[in-house]
């Protein structure tokens, strides 16, 4: 970029960040942003929606209750107006349009790069024995019913055509430490090679040595945990229901405790050959059964399978209750889904419903900072911390920190981040709740036809 560009570039992020018709536009750092629209090559031309407005815009309005792309533009044209600029138009059509010009990877790499800021940053106390530990799971997304969306993300063969709604397969990478995603992989629901395992595999590059990976029974196969093996990264999973296992083989460590050897498998169709050769052909792993005593637990038993093969420094009790944290990416993905509103996503193509998935995962990665900082200066730990009061205390001072004057400003967040602190999740051990709702749905026939032809079909009767 030229040194003219770069100037645009940090009075435009200048403006937007003292704007209170914009909320959320200081969350970003100018310069974190500078750097990535360089790296990812973005050309800066002299228009109303420039890559950083349509950054900012597009963040304002994720993170806004109301996700509708209408709003977001009026919210600019307050922006303008209040700064001496001239209003834009209130047509949505070039919004969407600046939209489709950013390049996914400006959103992939803001939120990769937030998360492994705030890696950085964590305190030893957050880490589990020292060692930061990943959490992998997938969940499902759906989108319009536009003829593109079915094309890339068919919908389940069980729904009529016409009838059902695309759906993407997402596997989140989540660091347990901080909440930040640091990954991500999006693919169809349906297909060859659709499922978590290929969609992760995607991803697992990503995975530094040293690093520990917990994830469901999914994860818990040969070729699951032998490539991570050969990275350096240990595992703990649950056992793939297909895995045969005897506690009377092996090297016993405890009850129903003790290391054994898993012989290598058949190569499987989606494997490259030379993948394969490079795989070892036994594999040391360590497998333990936990008994779950306490009621309201839908499983009696967990039979695990992981590569921490030390039984004095990683005891079954400790593996037992580590496993158990596995349960937070599953909150992760709620929050990310529910309280961000992600499940149901509002672009009519493929590439659109991608970069609107990275940009929720970039607004959920700025509150994850905030829920850092905020544990950080209240000597807390970032999962003690709840997420939803997190981003109602971020919405309820966004205005007064923009009208503040740099003075009181400083108060003012570090009273924002005393409330962060102070909302944290209930510590409830032994809570049991039915998995089932109380409030009845309104009483509507389900559609079971294309919607044209149930149209034409009433217009018929008359």
């Amino acid at each position: 970029m030229s040194q003219r560009t770069t100037r645009q570039i940090r009075d435009q992020i200048k403006l937007l960040q003292e704007a209170p018709q914009l909320p959320y536009c200081d969350l970003l750092d100018a310069d974190l942003v500078q750097d990535v629209l360089r790296s990812e090559k973005v050309t800066f031309r002299d228009r109303i929606y420039t890559p950083i407005v349509t950054l900012w815009v597009f963040l304002s309005q994720v993170l806004s209750t109301d996700h509708s792309c209408r709003l977001a533009v009026t919210r600019l044209v307050a922006h303008r107006t209040a700064s001496g600029q001239d209003p834009c138009s209130p047509e949505t059509g070039s919004y969407c349009k600046a939209r489709q010009r950013l390049p996914i990877g400006v959103f992939t790499r803001l939120v990769r790069t937030i998360a492994a800021g705030l890696q950085r940053r964590a305190p030893r106390e957050w880490l589990w024995k020292g060692r930061e530990v990943v959490l992998v799971d997938g969940s499902t997304v759906s989108m319009p019913d536009s003829q593109a969306n079915q094309h890339v993300f068919p919908q389940a063969k069980t729904q009529a055509p016409g009838v059902g709604f695309p759906i993407a397969r997402i596997v989140a990478v989540i660091s347990l430490a901080t909440g930040a995603v640091r990954d991500l992989a999006i693919g169809p629901y349906r297909g060859k090679q659709t499922g978590e395992n290929s969609l992760f595999r995607t991803v697992w590059d990503g995975l530094r040595a040293g690093e520990i990976l917990l994830g469901d029974r999914h994860f818990g196969t040969y070729f699951g945990i032998a490539p991570l093996v050969e990275r350096g990264v240990d595992g703990l999973f649950r056992m793939h229901q297909c895995r045969k296992y005897d506690f009377r083989r092996g090297t016993r460590l405890g009850i129903e405790d003790h290391v054994v050897w898993w012989t290598k498998p058949q190569r499987p169709g989606w494997m490259a050959q030379d993948v394969y050769d490079r795989l070892p052909e036994r594999l040391r792993v360590r497998e333990l059964r936990v008994r779950v005593t306490e009621p309201g637990y839908r499983v009696d038993e967990l039979v695990l399978v992981t590569t921490l093969l030390d039984p004095l420094e990683y005891t079954k009790e400790d593996l037992a209750m580590f496993y158990f944290e596995r349960w937070n990416i599953e909150l992760d993905l709620r929050s990310i889904k529910s309280v961000m509103q992600m499940d149901v996503l509002r672009c009519e193509t493929p590439e659109m419903v991608e970069k609107e998935i990275w940009m929720h995962l970039l607004a959920y990665n700025l509150i994850r900072s905030l829920m850092g900082a905020a544990a950080e200066a209240s000597g807390k730990l970032p999962r003690q911390i709840s997420f939803k009061g997190t981003l109602q205390a971020l919405t309820a001072f966004q205005d007064p920190l923009k009208r503040a004057s740099p003075g009181d400003r400083r108060a003012l967040v570090e009273v924002m981040l005393k409330t962060i602190a102070y909302h944290e999740v209930g510590d409830r051990p032994g809570r049991v709740e039915p998995r089932a709702i109380k409030r009845r749905p309104k009483p509507h026939d389900l559609l079971m036809e294309p919607r044209k032809q149930a149209r034409k079909r009433l217009l018929s009767r008359a």
